[in-house]
């Protein structure tokens, strides 16, 4: 499994990866150089707790679960609702005093499923507001047994709604200080995460890992070695990553208008 998955526990002891702090000229994507592959719109919404043979499935292919909620198998209403081809994704406090949310996965724990080497990977969605709220996309690719490759394009703690944190990480399942991560925050108008929607993408390319905001590159570092195989994107919604929970609102709503990802063109 991944180091207890988190960009600012864990990578906060691990070695830092190479990185520039800041995209030199906020160029915009040419999605003209690339084809679409994987079009998910959300006007149903395919999904099992493990597969197989459905699009998503509910949980992180390796074990599950991670963070102060636990991910919900999917049942009528809840973690996820879909309504004019927007997903919800529902946290929520049960009356037993736990806290439950959604996570979708595009590949099962057989390896099933959507995943691509090389190319651009993005979302559009508008964010849940409160402290403790853990918002995320995210990629993952394994190498080897000895490794994982994670990017994580967006994690937005509601405890800063003036910025986000964007992470390469390098996981060493076989012995955790060889571990590597690099990560930045990426300012935004305080609040405007929460009031529309915005897209949130990551292009992979032989060089280079780079990071959009609505189209604009907002961040790169170079590409470890470790990412030289398919990686496959993950939404969920979660609270905590070391923050406190206790004024989380309840229920809050992750909302998504569609994952997509592009291959670049011969």
């Amino acid at each position: 499994m991944l180091l207890s998955r988190r960009g600012l526990l864990g990578a906060a002891l691990a070695p830092a990866l190479p990185r520039l702090a800041r995209a030199q000229d906020e160029s915009t994507i040419d999605l003209s150089r690339y084809e679409l592959v994987f079009d998910e719109p959300f006007d149903k919404l395919d999904v099992s707790a493990w597969g197989p043979g459905t699009r998503w499935i509910a949980h992180t292919p390796w074990n599950g679960d991670f963070g102060d909620a636990r991910f919900a198998d999917p049942v009528e209403g809840f973690p996820f609702t879909i309504a004019n081809g927007i997903l919800r994704i529902e946290a929520r406090k049960g009356t037993d005093g736990k806290w439950r949310s959604g996570l979708l996965a595009s590949v099962d724990r057989n390896g099933n499923g959507f995943a691509q080497r090389y190319g651009y990977f993005e979302t559009r969605a508008k964010l849940p507001a409160g402290p403790g709220l853990w918002s995320a996309f995210w990629l993952i690719g394994r190498t080897n047994p000895s490794y994982t490759a994670e990017i994580d394009i967006i994690e937005h703690y509601g405890q800063f709604p003036e910025r986000f944190t964007s992470s390469v990480h390098v996981w060493n399942r076989v012995d955790k200080t060889k571990s590597r991560s690099v990560n930045s925050r990426i300012p935004v108008p305080s609040g405007s995460l929460y009031t529309d929607f915005h897209t949130y993408g990551a292009s992979v390319d032989p060089e280079w890992v780079r990071i959009y905001l609505d189209r604009k590159e907002v961040w790169r570092t170079p590409k470890p070695p470790e990412f030289d195989a398919p990686m496959y994107p993950i939404v969920d919604l979660n609270l905590g990553a070391g923050w406190p929970i206790d004024q989380a609102p309840s229920p809050s709503f992750m909302e998504v208008d569609y994952v997509r990802a592009w291959k670049p063109k011969a």
